[in-house]
């Protein structure tokens, strides 16, 4: 019986070849993740913000002089996104802090005489006599605030003092290296782009490359309805502060618009100017700007920006809310722009896939 050899190139010795190359790229992608798992986060943000400024960035270099393309352009737009980006939140933070110092001092002052039960908090329905009550017990007579801070837990608040100064840090850290990452995308951003896609075409097909400009489109869409919200509330809010009659309105609207970038945190301007207003004697003015404010930042999370990214995203109000809402939950503030993106590149997949499976059918049919 003659023996049956494989022809010379096929066999075990080519698949091990053939898989080699896939086995070696695959543990060096691992590798690379595990080296830079700590600079994950900042290259996914500066991703982020490098998509969806490249349409300004590329008509701001277009307008550079020549000499100062290859290097200046990209260090110039660098600066004017940071400054754009991190001046409003800044400012807000700095003007929140100013704000909440005062409201320490106002507390401080009066607790040396004792503060007196508010006059509309037995009116308020179900539990305004439980309030009272409690008011009248632990903060009414001199001194009471002072000796609950006396037998606060020194520890735990020590303790949250370093975790704050641990995060603080670490977002420092996040916004520098995000900064420089940045600058390296705008100044190589054309080639990537071009080597990127041209890996896509040739390893995917142009399926996979017509799903690239989907996210680039969600992305966009995505990014623009966070300035959306952040102007609409800032705006709104201000309106509405001023109609409540309170003091210094347009500050706090602009603390509100800069804070309402992410979803729940304008609240806390919102509760800290009504905190304020109370202690100040205006009840009326503090109710008054509470409710406003709460209305303006639930029809800039649930209306406004599912509305303003639905055109790019293509998907139904309650999806674009829960990417925003559940991006933000795992990524932080880029999930707000990310969150909807994943969704619409699966809403992408499905209609594919659906697509596919009729045609299939249709042939069999016929």
């Amino acid at each position: 019986m003659d023996m049956q050899y494989p022809p010379r190139g096929h066999g075990p010795a080519m698949n091990r070849g053939l898989r080699s190359p896939w086995v070696l790229g695959a543990l060096v992608v691992a590798l690379t993740v595990w080296v830079l798992q700590s600079f994950l986060l900042p290259v996914l943000v500066a991703c982020v913000m490098a998509i969806a400024t490249w349409p300004l960035y590329r008509h701001f270099a277009a307008r550079m002089p020549a000499r100062m393309a290859c290097s200046m352009t990209p260090l110039i737009f660098t600066a004017f996104v940071a400054v754009f980006v991190l001046a409003p939140l800044t400012f807000a933070l700095a003007a929140l802090a100013n704000e909440t110092h005062g409201l320490l001092v106002q507390l401080a002052a009066a607790d040396k005489q004792g503060i007196a039960v508010p006059h509309w908090l037995e009116s308020l329905p179900v539990a305004g006599w439980w309030l009272a009550n409690r008011w009248q017990t632990h903060l009414a007579h001199p001194g009471a605030l002072l000796v609950w801070a006396q037998h606060a837990d020194a520890r735990a608040l020590l303790g949250w003092a370093q975790s704050l100064g641990r995060f603080m840090a670490h977002e420092a850290f996040i916004v520098l290296f995000t900064i420089l990452v940045l600058f390296f995308l705008y100044y190589e951003g054309e080639s990537l782009a071009q080597q990127f896609t041209q890996l896509v075409r040739h390893h995917m097909g142009k399926r996979t490359e017509a799903m690239l400009h989907v996210a680039t489109r969600a992305l966009l869409a995505s990014a623009n309805s966070m300035l959306v919200v952040g102007l609409f509330d800032g705006v709104a809010s201000g309106i509405a502060y001023a109609a409540a009659g309170v003091p210094h309105a347009a500050t706090w609207a602009a603390i509100t618009g800069a804070l309402a970038l992410v979803p729940f945190l304008g609240y806390v301007a919102v509760v800290l100017l009504a905190l304020q207003l109370a202690i100040a004697g205006a009840a009326s003015a503090a109710l008054l700007s509470f409710w406003l404010g709460c209305v303006v930042l639930l029809c800039g999370d649930k209306i406004i920006r599912p509305a303003a990214a639905r055109d790019g995203t293509r998907l139904p109000f309650v999806w674009v809310l829960m990417g925003c809402l559940g991006g933000f939950e795992v990524l932080g503030l880029v999930g707000l722009v990310v969150g909807p993106v994943v969704l619409t590149l699966a809403r992408e997949l499905w209609e594919q896939r659906a697509r596919d499976v009729a045609s299939e059918t249709n042939r069999i049919e016929v």
